[in-house]
């Protein structure tokens, strides 16, 4: 099996524009982030998908392969859709694609390996992780995402509600009462299921709750999930970067 791990990078951010090029002890977010996917042992190539130039030499300049995407796509997978369409008109094509996120300049190697492990089984479509949920303040949180799984460990629905309500309970007990999991947002789908989803128009759900992953729940696609045991460190604001510094 043949699996390609797309790193989606733009430049424009609300919070922290030019994020992907932040200095994170001494390199550029970007190169971290590429130097441990190449870690993984799941993956056979590893790009940067950017409609940035900037992003682009920094690339260059650390040898890491780079791939031109157009400024319009409103998700990453919109953008590894596009990488995936490019390599076919040179005839390379992947069997999975792993779409990691741009902005986990420490992200464990393994767990893109355990993302990747997904699809020893044929009829998994789309796979991502999860993570008990430990902190209250992060089941109350509307940023942190949470999901819910049947007993085969299929996503049944994604919120940044806390869910599922426990009826009769403080909700500041919840967390003794039910093992809540939350969303660590990496995906990888069979290469001919991300082709599809990417031509899917929105959804309410995925309208109200702003998640792209209800849309392809909508539409009947199946997501595998798996527990991990990480905890990812984000970048989402350049006070971010310090506390990164710091810990590493």
């Amino acid at each position: 099996m043949n699996i390609l791990g797309i790193i989606p990078a733009r430049y424009a951010s609300t919070r922290f524009p030019g994020k992907p090029l932040a200095i994170i002890n001494g390199k550029p977010m970007i190169q971290r982030v590429y130097e441990q996917c190449m870690k993984a042992g799941s993956i056979d190539e590893v790009v940067v998908a950017t409609d940035d130039k900037r992003i682009e030499k920094a690339v260059a300049g650390f040898n890491g392969n780079v791939v031109t995407t157009a400024s319009t796509h409103k998700s990453g997978t919109e953008r590894c859709n596009e990488v995936v369409n490019k390599y076919k008109t040179q005839g390379k094509s992947f069997d999975v694609v792993i779409n990691i996120q741009g902005d986990e300049p420490y992200i464990e190697p393994s767990q893109i390996d355990l993302v990747a492990s997904c699809f020893s089984d044929n009829k998994v479509e789309i796979g991502t992780l999860i993570k008990k949920i430990e902190n209250p303040e992060e089941l109350f949180d509307p940023n942190v995402v949470k999901v819910i799984t049947g007993n085969d460990g299929t996503a049944i629905y994604f919120s940044r509600q806390a869910i599922p309500f426990i009826r009769g309970i403080e909700k500041g007990e919840w967390l003794s009462h039910y093992n809540f999991f939350k969303h660590i947002g990496i995906y990888a789908y069979r290469t001919e299921v991300l082709i599809a989803i990417a031509g899917l128009a929105p959804t309410p759900l995925e309208k109200a709750e702003s998640l792209e992953q209800l849309r392809w729940l909508e539409n009947n696609y199946k997501i595998k999930t798996v527990e991990s045991s990480f905890e990812s460190l984000s970048v989402d604001t350049p006070d971010d970067i310090r506390k990164i510094n710091f810990i590493k």
